[in-house]
C-alpha cells in the first residue's frame, strides 16, 4: 500500500503528468504505449514522464441516453469518470486519480469533490484516509500534488490552479489563486446584482414593436355562455359561463438588421428574467446513475438560463448547504454552477424541510429581485426529519404546512409568495408531501417516474419559467343587470372568493406563461324576464403587471348577454364549455379515487375512474373527437391501470393521481408516465415554450447535430478550460 500510494503522490500533477488507466481488456491494447514495470501495473496506472509528454485533450465523450447509462455504468464503470461520466481512455488529456478503495477518477473532478467538502468515495461510500487537494505551491516539486489526510480540516485555505489551456511541458510561473470555501453567511444577502431586464435581442423586439405593444402584449378574455338563450318566462339556475384568459405569445417585429422590404418578420419572445433556486436530494439513495441523470439535467438548466437569470443552488441530504449565492448565469456564473453541481455525492438522509428553509431564506434575504422567482425541489425520499416528527402517533396525515417556511405560502398576509415546483423522482418519494408542498405554495407537482426522463421534466418547467409575461393577474366577475347573481366559482386551486349579495367574484391568477390559457367556469342564476328580448349577465375585469414595461394593465371584457325569447328549440351545449365541465368532472373523479384508494378501496377507486369515462365518451366533445377528452379518457385509464393491486398503486399510482390533480388544479403541464413525449396523449396545457425546450433537451439526450446549437453537455463544459 504505502508503495502504491509513493507512486500516486509522485505522479499527480494536473497537467504536468497524466495516468494510463491498467488495460481492462485485449481491445484496450495500444503497441504505441509506453511499457510499465509490473509494480506500475499493479497500482492501476502508468506514469507518463512530463519531460517527455505531449498531453493532448480529446473530444468530450458520448454519454448513453436513458436505461442504455446504467447498463453503461454496471459495464465500464472503470473506464468511465462516475462524476463527470467522461471517459477514462489513455491519452485523453486528464490525470487519473486511483482511490484506496480502487475506484478511479479525474484528478480535477475529485479535487472539486474534496473542496466542497466531500471525502468519501462517490462510488462505494468508502471513507478515505487521504484525499487530493489541488495545490500546487512553490517548494512543492514539480509533478507531485499534495495529498491531504482527512482529519485536516478542508474548508480553509483551498487552494486552484487558475485554469489554463493544457501544456506539454511544465510550467514553473504557473499563476496561484486562493479558493476559499468559507462557511455561509447568516444572512444570504451576497446575491450578485441583477443584470439588465431583457436580452440584446429581446430589446430589439420591444424597441420596434413599440407601436403596436399594448394589442400585442395584451391578455385576451372571451366569455362562452352555455347556450345562447334560455326562455324568458322560467328563472334558470346554475346557469354555466366559461371566462376564458390567454396571455400574450411572442412578438412578430421586423428585424432591423436586415432589409425590411426583402426579409420577412422574425419572431421574438421577450421575457422576464428569474431567479431560480433548485433545491436537490443528494441523499444516500441518489447514488449512482440517479445522482449523475440529475446533474446531466442540472447542467442542462443552466445552460439554458440566460445572463439575465441567476440561479443558487441548494443540496440536501441530513442537513442542507448552499453550493453558491445567487448569481447571474454569464459564462463564468455558469462555469462556476456547473463545476459547484459537479462536485455533488450522495450520502446520508433526507431532510427535505431544510433544504426548503434554506431555499426559501436565499429568497427572502436577497438584495435584489428579479420580476419572475421560483423554486425547483427534488427529491427521491421520504422526509426522515420533519414528516415523522409532528403530529400524535394516531395522526393519519402530517400537517405538510409545517414542511413549508411561512414566507412562501400563497396565503402569506405578507404577500410574499414563491411558487415551490416539487418533482418526486423514483418509487419511493413521499408523494403526498410532495403534492402539499406544491399546492400549498401554488406550484405544481411531477412524478418522475423513469430515470431517463428527468431531463425532459426539468426541461418542461423551466420551458414556462423563462416565458412569463403576465405577473400577479387578478380576474373579477361582476353581474351587470338586477337579479342575476353569482351561484360558484370553479377555480380550481386558484384562491377565490364570492361577495356575500353574490354580485361579483375575484379569482387570484397569479403569473401567466407565454401563449399559456386559463379557464374558469361561472355558474350564474338568472331571473325570469317580463318584457327584454336579452339579458346581460356579466363582464370580466383583469388587472395585471407586465413585467417589461412595470406597468399596471386593466382590461374589460365586453358585456356578455343571452337570448330571452319566450319559447326556447333544445340547443346544443356549447363545445368550449363542454370540455371545461368534463375537465372538471375528471378531476373530481380522480380527487374521489384517490381518496377511496388511500382507504383501500382499490376497487371503488377503479369503479369511480371507470363511471367518469362513461360520462366523458357521452358528452358533446367526446362526439366530436375533442383533443382534451381525448387525453382525459387515456389519463383515467392509465389511472385505473395504476391501481391493480396495493403494490401497483403503492410504487406509482399515488403519484400518477397527485401529478394528474396538480395539472388540472392548475391547468398547467407536469410531467408523468410519458407526458413529455411528443407522442403521449397526456399532453394538456403545454405550452410552445415548453414543447420548445422539451424538444431542445431531447435533442441534446439523443446527441444529434442540432444539439449543439441548443445546449454542450455539462461534463464537457465542466472539464474545458476557461478562456484566458
Amino acid at each position: 500500500m504505502g508503495s502504491k500510494w509513493a507512486k500516486v503522490k509522485l505522479a499527480l500533477g494536473l497537467n504536468l503528468c497524466t495516468y494510463i488507466p491498467r488495460t481492462l481488456d485485449n481491445d484496450d491494447e495500444d503497441d504505441s504505449s509506453p511499457s510499465v514495470s509490473d509494480p506500475e501495473k499493479n497500482s492501476g496506472a502508468a506514469l507518463i514522464s512530463p519531460a517527455t509528454a505531449d498531453i493532448q485533450l480529446a473530444p468530450p465523450a458520448t454519454v448513453p441516453h436513458g436505461s442504455k447509462l446504467s447498463k453503461s455504468f454496471s459495464r465500464s464503470s472503470k473506464r468511465t469518470c462516475s462524476i463527470c461520466l467522461a471517459s477514462m481512455k489513455r491519452g485523453d488529456g486528464h490525470a487519473i486519480f486511483t482511490a484506496e478503495c480502487s475506484h478511479s477518477f479525474h484528478f480535477q473532478c475529485i479535487v472539486s469533490n474534496v473542496k466542497h467538502g466531500n471525502q468519501i468515495c462517490p462510488v462505494c461510500r468508502a471513507k478515505w484516509k487521504e484525499i487530493p487537494v489541488h495545490f500546487l505551491s512553490l517548494d512543492t516539486p514539480l509533478g507531485r500534488a499534495r495529498i491531504n489526510p482527512v482529519g485536516w480540516p478542508q474548508n480553509n485555505a483551498l487552494t486552484t490552479v487558475t485554469h489554463r489551456p493544457p501544456v506539454s511541458r511544465p510550467t514553473p510561473n504557473r499563476h496561484i489563486s486562493p479558493l476559499f470555501q468559507a462557511p455561509e453567511p447568516a444572512i444570504f444577502n451576497d446575491d450578485e446584482p441583477v443584470g439588465q431586464q431583457v436580452d440584446s435581442t429581446d430589446k430589439s423586439a420591444l424597441h420596434e414593436s413599440s407601436i403596436d405593444i399594448c394589442d400585442s402584449r395584451a391578455v385576451k378574455i372571451e366569455t362562452f355562455p352555455e347556450v345562447p338563450a334560455v326562455p324568458r318566462s322560467i328563472p334558470t339556475n346554475n346557469f354555466s359561463v366559461l371566462v376564458h384568459l390567454k396571455a400574450p405569445g411572442s412578438v412578430s417585429v421586423q428585424d432591423p438588421c436586415r432589409n425590411e422590404a426583402s426579409l420577412p418578420k422574425v419572431s421574438h419572445t421577450p421575457r422576464a428574467p428569474v431567479d431560480l433556486v433548485t433545491v436537490i436530494d443528494v441523499s444516500g439513495s441518489m447514488a449512482g446513475t440517479k445522482l449523475a441523470l440529475l446533474k446531466r439535467a442540472m447542467g442542462f438548466v443552466i445552460q439554458n438560463l440566460g445572463p439575465s437569470d441567476r440561479l443558487a443552488v441548494i443540496a440536501f441530504s441530513s442537513t442542507a448547504r448552499r453550493l453558491f449565492p445567487l448569481q447571474r448565469m454569464s459564462e463564468t456564473g455558469r462555469q462556476q454552477a456547473l463545476q459547484a453541481v459537479n462536485s455533488l455525492v450522495a450520502n446520508g438522509g433526507t431532510n427535505i424541510a431544510e433544504g426548503l428553509r434554506k431555499g426559501a431564506k436565499i429568497m427572502e434575504d436577497r438584495r435584489e429581485k428579479n420580476p419572475v422567482a421560483s423554486i425547483i425541489l427534488l427529491s427521491d425520499g421520504q422526509d426522515t426529519y420533519t414528516v415523522n416528527n409532528h403530529g400524535s402517533s394516531n395522526q393519519q396525515q402530517p400537517n405538510y404546512k409545517l414542511l413549508l417556511p411561512l414566507s412562501i405560502h400563497s396565503g402569506d398576509s405578507s404577500g410574499f409568495k414563491i411558487p415551490v415546483h416539487a418533482f418526486g423522482f423514483g418509487v419511493d418519494h413521499d408523494a403526498s408531501s410532495m403534492h402539499s408542498i406544491s399546492e400549498i405554495s401554488g406550484g405544481t407537482f411531477s412524478f418522475i417516474e423513469t430515470e431517463d426522463i428527468i431531463q425532459d421534466a426539468f426541461a418542461q418547467c423551466i420551458g414556462g419559467l423563462l416565458s412569463v409575461v403576465v405577473k400577479d393577474l387578478q380576474v373579477s366577475i361582476e353581474c351587470l343587470q338586477t337579479g342575476v347573481q353569482l351561484g360558484s366559482l370553479k377555480a380550481g386551486s386558484y384562491p377565490n372568493c364570492l361577495m356575500s349579495d353574490g354580485r361579483m367574484g375575484s379569482i387570484d391568477v397569479g403569473d401567466l406563461y407565454a401563449d399559456e390559457e386559463r379557464d374558469f367556469l361561472v355558474s350564474i342564476n338568472i331571473p325570469a324576464e317580463s318584457l327584454s328580448p336579452e339579458t346581460s349577465l356579466l363582464k370580466v375585469k383583469c388587472v395585471y403587471v407586465d413585467p417589461f414595461t412595470k406597468q399596471t394593465v386593466t382590461l374589460r371584457s365586453e358585456e356578455l348577454k343571452i337570448k330571452r325569447p319566450e319559447k326556447v328549440v333544445q340547443e346544443r351545449v356549447s363545445i368550449e364549455v363542454d370540455r371545461q365541465q368534463n375537465r372538471l368532472r375528471a378531476a373530481e373523479a380522480m380527487a374521489q379515487a384517490r381518496a377511496a384508494a388511500e382507504k383501500g378501496d382499490l376497487v371503488g377507486a377503479s369503479s369511480i375512474l371507470e363511471n367518469c369515462r362513461k360520462l366523458l365518451a357521452e358528452s358533446v366533445s367526446a362526439k366530436s373527437q375533442e383533443r382534451l377528452c381525448i387525453a382525459l379518457d387515456a389519463e383515467l385509464k392509465e389511472m385505473q391501470e395504476r391501481m391493480a393491486s396495493r403494490h401497483v398503486y403503492e410504487a406509482s399510482g399515488r403519484a400518477y393521481i397527485l401529478s394528474g390533480l396538480s395539472s388540472h388544479s392548475w391547468q398547467r403541464a407536469t410531467a408523468r408516465g410519458d407526458s413529455t413525449d411528443g407522442s403521449s396523449l397526456v399532453q394538456t396545457y403545454q405550452t410552445p415554450s415548453m414543447v420548445e425546450m422539451v424538444t431542445r433537451s431531447q435533442a441534446t439526450l439523443l446527441g444529434s447535430p442540432s444539439a449543439q446549437r441548443f445546449v454542450r453537455p455539462v461534463w464537457s463544459l465542466a472539464s474545458q478550460p476557461k478562456p484566458r
